[in-house]
């Protein structure tokens, strides 16, 4: 007789070898006996007479191992790394946008970290702040310029964007068209922008700085029992800032996972917005302020011609320039910085600005009384501040100038026969010295050399040291075209761009940037 029970107790050592951690292949191997050949492990029995060879498996046998349900404590453990997981990405995720210092890098920023959140591929964000002062700004991710034209010839009501930013709450819900081809409630006109520029479905989430919205709203019902509905709707809706959608290729949606994670991610985003909007506005009104205090236009004056290039830094700074035009055709040219940065140093340079116009128009053909009179108010006014300044008297029909510095950078004369830095006399700063004097400097431009004066931020805003940035300087001015040297303004770009050959805006130093050139004819 077989003992056909021996093969049932070999099936119930593999099915307790596998519920003990181990795997299915090891298992067998295991239990497999020493020398038993292969015939006798087979799954049918082999054939004898008399005897069928499909022998049923009995009612207790236990389901294939491909059917065994996981152990509690694999899925407890599988779910914890899904958390981790998703928490460690989100942390990621959220420092590289804490990281961003622009308004424009972070709203970059939030649409790459949010293609990957949902799993799309291009996508857009519209930046619309309630408050209604702007700005408006409006990005895309793998869209060109010329697609998000497509994509504004939408009716705004029909866009899932637009029915965030129209939304009466701050807070709405997130809008999901899993198929934009195959809703026939769509607007016929989504479609055909859809089909145009390949995306098949969309996904968008508002952006609102909560806080703002939550102090608003506190306020309102803090009013009149009439009035507190009315004022805590204004409220929630106050702290809107814009929307951003994601576009699929396909028709899709984010499964449930996607949603939080990105829905987490948009909240603690409209926070980091919220702040910068609030800082690039404070810049903007600095900037502004800076260009009311500086000349509106430079002057005409026979025999010269004036150009003039300000750069205002993102803290804002007090580095000015003037060009005045005096008795008899003769013209005052200034340039100078206050030291520190914001509001104050701004306010600073627009009373030193005015104050040298005065003197300026009294004694303007001795630069020293000039300057000293300015050293005297600086001190006497505001005591704590010093600054640099230079001022020039310029005589254009004789090309004769006759200047004097108050720690500030030389002039950088620039012709055909020669670059170099006018010789002036060393002097302290303004407001560094009980009674400041240094002796003048006259010098004569020949017919068609331009006089730069600049202040010290161009310098450091190349990052090297003084003399190298010095050295960077007058190689920039010899190296300009011969064709370009009648246009002082042409050369001032040329200087700027040799310079800083990554552009104003993307040099690293906050510091402002003046240069003013005058070509003498």
């Amino acid at each position: 007789m077989l003992d056909i029970a021996s093969v049932v107790r070999v099936h119930v050592d593999v099915l307790i070898a596998a519920q003990n951690d181990m795997g299915v292949c090891d298992a067998i191997e295991r239990k497999e006996p020493v020398g038993r050949p292969d015939v006798m492990s087979a799954p049918n029995m082999p054939k004898v007479a008399g005897i069928d060879p499909i022998v049923p498996a009995p009612a207790h046998t236990t389901s294939p191992f491909d059917d065994l349900p996981a152990a509690p404590g694999t899925l407890i453990q599988d779910r914890l790394a899904g958390w981790v997981s998703d928490l460690t990405t989100l942390h990621e995720l959220t420092e590289r946008l804490a990281r961003t210092g622009s308004l424009d890098d972070a709203l970059h920023e939030l649409l790459r970290a949010g293609a990957a959140l949902v799993g799309a591929r291009r996508g857009l964000v519209v930046l619309e702040p309630a408050d209604g002062l702007g700005p408006a700004i409006t990005l895309g991710l793998g869209l060109a310029h010329a697609d998000l034209g497509h994509l504004e010839t939408v009716p705004r009501c029909a866009t899932s964007y637009g029915r965030l930013l129209d939304s009466s709450t701050a807070r709405a819900d997130p809008v999901a068209v899993p198929d934009l081809l195959g809703d026939a409630e769509l607007d016929p006109r989504q479609r055909d922008v859809a089909a145009r520029l390949g995306y098949g479905a969309s996904y968008a989430v508002p952006l609102a700085d909560d806080t703002a919205a939550e102090d608003t709203a506190a306020s309102g019902t803090s009013g009149a029992a009439g009035t507190s509905s009315r004022d805590g709707a204004s409220g929630a809706a106050s702290g809107k800032l814009g929307a951003a959608v994601w576009l699929y290729d396909e028709p899709a949606e984010p499964v449930a996972r996607q949603r939080h994670l990105v829905g987490l991610y948009a909240r603690y985003a409209g926070a980091q917005l919220a702040r910068l909007l609030e800082l690039e506005r404070a810049r903007t009104h600095v900037a502004v302020i800076t260009e009311e205090l500086l000349p509106s236009r430079l002057p005409r004056i026979p025999g010269v011609q004036l150009a003039a290039r300000h750069r205002t830094g993102p803290r804002g700074g007090g580095d000015w320039y003037d060009a005045l035009p005096l008795p008899e055709g003769t013209l005052g040219l200034a340039v100078g910085s206050v030291s520190g940065s914001g509001p104050s140093a701004v306010a600073a340079m627009g009373r030193l600005r005015a104050s040298l116009r005065a003197y300026a128009v009294m004694e303007g053909e001795d630069p020293v009384a000039v300057l000293s009179d300015l050293e005297m108010l600086l001190r006497l006014t505001d005591p704590a501040r010093t600054a640099t300044a230079l001022f020039a008297y310029a005589e254009p029909a004789l090309r004769k100038i006759v200047l004097a510095g108050a720690g500030h950078a030389p002039p950088l004369i620039v012709g055909e026969r020669r670059t170099e830095f006018v010789e002036t006399s060393l002097s302290a700063p303004l407001g560094m010295l009980a009674c400041w004097e240094a002796p003048s400097v006259e010098l004569f431009a020949a017919p068609g050399e331009t006089v730069l004066l600049y202040t010290d931020g161009l310098l450091r805003r190349t990052g090297d040291p003084m003399d190298r940035a010095f050295a960077r300087l007058r190689a920039a001015a010899a190296s300009v075209p011969r064709a370009l040297r009648g246009d002082p303004g042409a050369v001032a770009d040329h200087v700027l761009r040799t310079v800083l050959p990554e552009g104003l805006g993307a040099a690293g130093s906050g510091d402002d940037i003046v240069l003013l050139a005058a070509r003498f004819d």
